[in-house]
């Protein structure tokens, strides 16, 4: 008998932790991108209503405070529904994740079992929420307000910026998983890579709550 085909199967064994070597590395990895969210919020809070120059983020500046009467620079209606689109999507991975794991099983036939669906519709709502970001840097330009005017625009672009890239790589993660479906479809035995996936992004939704409470919530 070919000696190659008598050896037993590789199996990669586990962990002390009891998961799988890629899961410890994600949980590591956002350990690491916690406390560079942590330095950068604390950063914002630290420099907050310290600005000397508006516009400002809550507050109205008129003169002669100021040399041109300057409203309240954030848009909470605008920033809530990005909000509601950012938390959606996390729905949308677990159902995504849910459909990989069940593939092929009663009851998750259509929509429900389509993880073609949910992948990319978690990545729609991924790149809506950059798209409300891109308006929302876009119109604080046009109000004045760059990365260079003053301690609130520095810290505030620094934190949402880096929160930004953060989405869209997530973005491009879902795509890259949507595009794996198409080409020979996610099932149970990928179910892993979903998941490592689905952890970044629920990661991701997170620290937006965060960020969206103590920026635009709290004044």
């Amino acid at each position: 008998m070919d000696s190659a085909a008598a050896a037993p199967h590789f199996v990669h064994p586990p962990t002390t932790t009891g998961l799988d070597n890629r899961k410890v590395a994600i949980w590591a990895f956002i350990g690491s991108e916690c406390m560079l969210f942590a330095s950068l919020i604390s950063t914002y809070l630290i420099y907050k209503g310290r600005s000397v120059t508006g516009p400002f983020p809550h507050e109205a500046c008129n003169p002669p405070q100021c040399a041109v009467a300057l409203k309240p620079i954030l848009n909470i209606p605008v920033t809530s529904a990005s909000t509601f689109v950012l938390l959606m999507s996390s729905l949308f991975m677990v159902l995504a994740l849910e459909a990989v794991e069940n593939k092929g099983k009663a009851g998750y036939e259509g929509i429900r079992g389509s993880s073609k669906f949910w992948l990319m519709a978690t990545a729609i709502l991924g790149a809506t929420f950059l798209g409300f970001q891109a308006f929302e840097f876009t119109s604080f330009v046009h109000e004045g307000l760059t990365i260079r005017t003053n301690l609130f625009g520095s810290s505030f672009f620094t934190l949402t910026g880096f929160h930004g890239a953060h989405v869209t790589v997530g973005v491009l993660w879902l795509l890259t998983l949507f595009a794996i479906d198409m080409r020979r479809g996610l099932g149970p035995k990928d179910a892993l890579i979903v998941d490592i996936c689905a952890l970044y992004w629920h990661f991701v939704d997170v620290v937006w709550i965060a960020i969206f409470t103590l920026v635009y919530l709290i004044k």
